[in-house]
């Protein structure tokens, strides 16, 4: 049966706003109202899309979304600030951008540390609770659903309840009486905008330093406070940044604590070192907890959650960053095994050594084969790649062994699935031969450009590459020229030109990812060359590695292994 949930808990996504301060993540219109859809399918209450008035592409996205964006679970979030110090709400040209926006929800920031208030604002504790209230009627009059982000809540609350700083009593409106207080600071900001009609006020974590425990003991002096005013109806949001390593912990806590909104980024986007990763606080709290997240019953919030994974990779994408493969529940390594003890308990039960069964966030279990794997470890990433091994202990033990060793020389079979299957199909004797080799060559040549008369370390030689390639397949020789803007990528093409007669599937094959390192630095010129690669044929991607004493030896061996395998998984027979 399943379990009884309690009251939805609203994940707001900033982004497209927040996360765009991440260095070198940069959305095109275009992209923020692709990834505002992929948002809105998952199932999230509020998306931040931007900032109108102050950034003209945000201006642009607004406008269009009026028209090109039909949003079916989220609402449609434009950010701003209060008015300015000295000016009236309703003449403040950024208020005026953010209602022209005609965007249903909109959020302002506003300074609720004294601190900030005085020294980067430069304006007094009094100016601006103003500008927060005026802000908040002036939107609410224009029928919007106002929140209020309050921008450095916990570090105002340690500045503010310092000995010998004021507490502040909080009118209805100006030249009424105190409707709350006295209180510090930072909840008598929060307390005015509530006053003034502010559906949400989210304390934020701005520079990312406080603990769990503080997060908690705040959050409920915030609510605790909103309560005794008689502003029950007010949400209570929570925003963390991670700069030490416990944004998801804090947000998580908040809502403990009674925060009822959580707001986050995709991938944990954001500044620095960016803010509460979105997907980790839905799995979380849809998974760990009795709080529901997703809109539906059970079954459309577990279909929702199931394509977690995919919306992870698919914004990815879009921002041009993709996820690391260490991201809770969604990484591509998040259920990745290389231990031999967890193969042994995992082909017993995988839950022995998985917090969650990963196809719940549409994940997958995938097993590392390495120095450190036993004959499990072999036997269940054999069964992952299609391959039966019919738990032949002689064929399992010498694999292990032919792992350690090759390992030991250099290779890395945890990060090279392609290389693993055909290592163990040699151990089988069942790898079949597609081409076989008979000598290849690369060669690099420097030439000034013309009118130089030597060559130049400013950039403008002329470097070519060009590599010769003799194979036979389909019982023919063949003997191709290739060139490139590199011995190794010179080599790529001719292989490709010898095998494209034979095998034309070839022609589909991609190289997305590319990495060298350098194994042991301390004999300089001498040292052994590691090189993984990535294939796709546009369905599937898989990779290889090489060994060498130079990056081009290592290269070749890690592009001609790249090749079989794909071969191999498209189901091409030797010819």
């Amino acid at each position: 049966m399943a379990k009884a949930r309690q009251a939805r808990i609203a994940a707001y996504d900033t982004t497209l706003r927040d996360g765009a301060q991440q260095q070198s993540v940069a959305f095109t219109v275009a992209d923020k109202l692709a990834v505002a859809r992929i948002l809105d399918q998952l199932g999230v209450a509020y998306i931040e899309a931007g900032w109108p008035g102050a950034i003209p592409k945000d201006t642009e996205f607004f406008s269009r979304a009026r028209t090109e964006l039909d949003l079916g679970a989220a609402r449609l979030v434009a950010f701003g600030s209060t008015c300015r110090a000295g000016v009236a709400a309703r003449d403040d040209e950024q208020v005026r951008a953010l209602i022209d926006s005609q965007a249903p929800v909109v959020t302002v920031v506003a300074k609720s540390d004294p601190v900030h208030v005085t020294s980067a604002l430069r304006t007094t504790p009094e100016e601006n609770l103003r500008m927060v209230r005026e802000t908040v009627e002036v939107l609410r009059a224009e029928g919007r659903e106002v929140m209020v982000d309050l921008e450095h809540f916990f570090d105002g609350l340690r500045h503010a309840t310092a000995p010998g700083q004021p507490t502040y009593a909080v009118a209805r409106s100006a030249g009424s009486s105190p409707a709350a207080g006295p209180v510090p600071y930072p909840v008598a900001v929060a307390l005015t905008a509530a006053l003034a009609g502010a559906h949400a006020v989210v304390p934020c974590d701005t520079n990312g330093g406080s603990l769990p425990g503080a997060v908690a003991r705040d959050v409920e002096l915030l609510r605790t406070s909103l309560d005794l005013a008689g502003l029950t109806e007010c949400t209570v949001g929570i925003h963390t940044h991670d700069d030490s390593g416990l944004a998801v912990a804090c947000a998580l806590a908040a809502v403990e604590a009674g925060a009822r909104q959580v707001q986050g980024c995709v991938n944990g986007f954001g500044e620095r070192t960016g803010n509460a990763n979105l997907l980790t606080l839905v799995a979380n709290l849809e998974l760990k907890t009795d709080w529901a997240v997703l809109p539906g019953d059970e079954e459309e919030r577990a279909h929702r959650l199931a394509t977690l994974s995919t919306v992870s990779r698919t914004i990815g994408e879009i921002a041009n960053r993709a996820p690391s493969g260490r991201l809770p529940y969604v990484g591509a390594k998040a259920f990745a095994h290389k231990a031999g003890l967890h193969a042994s308990a995992i082909r017993v039960n995988p839950d022995l050594y998985q917090h969650i069964d990963p196809a719940r966030v549409g994940n997958t279990m995938t097993m590392l084969v390495s120095e450190m794997a036993g004959r499990a470890s072999v036997e269940l990433k054999a069964r992952e790649l299609g391959i039966d091994t019919g738990g032949d202990p002689e064929l399992l033990g010498r694999v292990t062994e032919a792992v350690k060793a090759r390992e030991a020389a250099g290779y890395a079979y945890d990060a090279a699935d392609g290389s693993f299957e055909l290592l163990l199909r040699s151990a089988r004797q069942d790898l079949p031969e597609y081409f076989r080799v008979e000598s290849w060559r690369a060669s690099i040549q420097a030439r000034p450009r013309p009118g130089q008369t030597a060559l130049a370390t400013d950039g403008t030689t002329i470097t070519e590459a060009e590599a010769t390639v003799r194979l036979w397949a389909g019982g023919e020789r063949f003997a191709t020229l290739g060139e490139g803007n590199g011995p190794v990528n010179a080599l790529d093409h001719a292989l490709c030109e010898a095998l494209v007669h034979v095998y034309p599937e070839i022609d589909d094959f991609e190289l997305t990812d590319y990495k060298v390192r350098i194994l042991d630095a301390e004999r300089g010129t001498r040292s052994i060359v590691r090189v993984l690669i990535d294939i796709t044929d546009g369905e599937q991607t898989w990779s290889t590695v090489g060994v060498g004493t130079d990056v081009i030896e290592a290269s070749w061996e890690a592009l001609t292994e790249g090749h079989v395998v794909g071969l191999l998984r498209r189901g091409v027979e030797p010819r």
